[in-house]
């Protein structure tokens, strides 16, 4: 840990490192963007619903506070006026609800996505610790957290007085107006201040969406040491992975050797590079490379050429020529063809003469190979 090591946390957090941050419960979050998606969201839902909700509000006050004289002296009646003005006012505010629900589960799914961590949820004693509640209070995270705090009050304080300044006649008009109009004027004035006061928001949002993304990114950061251990849990030890790469190098060469028996011709140059070629008459395509290596893997090849009497021939540019331009199982490419098919033309003859391989019956020196292959080294 860097506390011990004394080393700063310079390093991005690694895949796993996230992964395990997520199932703790740490993501992304902003509360300014959830806050001003709510209050968006519920100021477009109040202009489309606005004037149906208005006319509903005012059947609500119409049908439920004018009570006949004999209902006054009736509890029955009361309750029944209570029940039925709570009914009507949650089936009228239900679509609204259902909105500003949507939208607040919405906000957080646009930083982090869906994640539930039953981690988040644990108690945690050292939250109780108020020698660490008062690092959290008065560190950077903290002295942010206020300066956003005063700058979101100033904002929506500013835009609140603005707007009460050029609306404060229709406000003092309300009283005057009938009852129906009145609601409906009312729900118009709130509309457009929830709408002034949720746009003030967006400017705050726009600044908290890449500080939340840049704290949680520096919160993650990890120290060389950790990277490292992370990596040896995640991939195993050095010594575990090079002993892996070994054993899947000499696999992949056993393979490899196995088809040096099949293959037509071996050419070599004629002792660090060695090339198995094998050719399918009766198929399409050029022949193509079954075995190549340098050095001791191409000692190998001409070994095992020679045990299963494979025709060996020496020509030291095309055998390297192909090796640096041919990799294992692929076929020889077009600029080689001519100078492949004299060797080919030499082993079909060496076989319709009942001669069998196993050694170099001939060196080739002078094979047509064009410059852009040639590898004199």
């Amino acid at each position: 840990m860097a506390e011990d090591t004394g080393q700063e946390r310079t390093e991005e957090a690694t895949p796993r490192r996230r992964q395990q941050a997520r199932e703790e419960g740490q993501v992304a979050r902003s509360r300014e963007l959830n806050t001003m998606l709510v209050l968006m969201i519920a100021a477009g839902a109040g202009a489309f619903l606005g004037p149906e909700l208005g006319r509903d509000m005012a059947q609500l006050f119409h049908d439920h506070l004018s009570i006949a004289p004999q209902d006054v002296y009736d509890p029955g009646a009361i309750i029944r006026h209570l029940s039925g003005a709570i009914f009507d006012m949650v089936s009228a505010l239900a679509p609204f609800f259902l909105v500003t629900v949507v939208a607040a589960i919405g906000g957080p799914l646009l930083m982090g996505g869906v994640n539930f961590s039953s981690k988040a949820l644990a108690f945690k004693w050292d939250k109780l610790d108020p020698v660490k509640g008062l690092k959290r209070v008065f560190a950077m995270r903290g002295l942010i957290e206020l300066l956003k705090a005063l700058a979101k009050f100033a904002i929506i304080g500013v835009v609140a007085v603005f707007f009460l300044t050029t609306h404060m006649e229709e406000f003092f008009g309300l009283g005057a107006e009938p009852l129906r109009e009145g609601i409906m004027h009312t729900f118009h004035l709130m509309l457009w201040a929830l709408l002034a006061i949720s746009s003030s928001l967006i400017l705050i949002a726009l600044v908290d969406v890449p500080f939340q993304l840049w704290d949680h990114g520096k919160q993650l950061r990890m120290t060389k040491q950790e990277v490292k251990d992370d990596t040896k849990d995640t991939e195993g030890s050095p010594e575990l992975r090079g002993q892996i790469r070994r054993m899947q190098r000499e696999m992949a060469q056993r393979r490899m050797m196995e088809e040096v028996p099949k293959a037509d011709v071996v050419i070599t140059n004629p002792q660090h590079y060695a090339v198995a070629l094998k050719y399918d008459q009766d198929k399409p395509g050029a022949p193509k490379v079954v075995a190549l290596g340098v050095d001791r893997v191409a000692l190998r090849i001409r070994e095992v050429a020679r045990e299963h009497e494979v025709v060996i021939v020496a020509a030291p540019p095309l055998a390297r020529a192909i090796y640096h331009s041919t990799d294992l199982n692929e076929e020889i490419p077009v600029g080689l063809y001519l100078a492949v098919a004299q060797i080919l033309a030499y082993i079909f003859q060496l076989r319709a003469a009942g001669k069998k391989g196993g050694a170099a019956q001939k060196e080739f020196t002078d094979l047509p190979i064009p410059e852009d292959y040639r590898h004199d080294k």
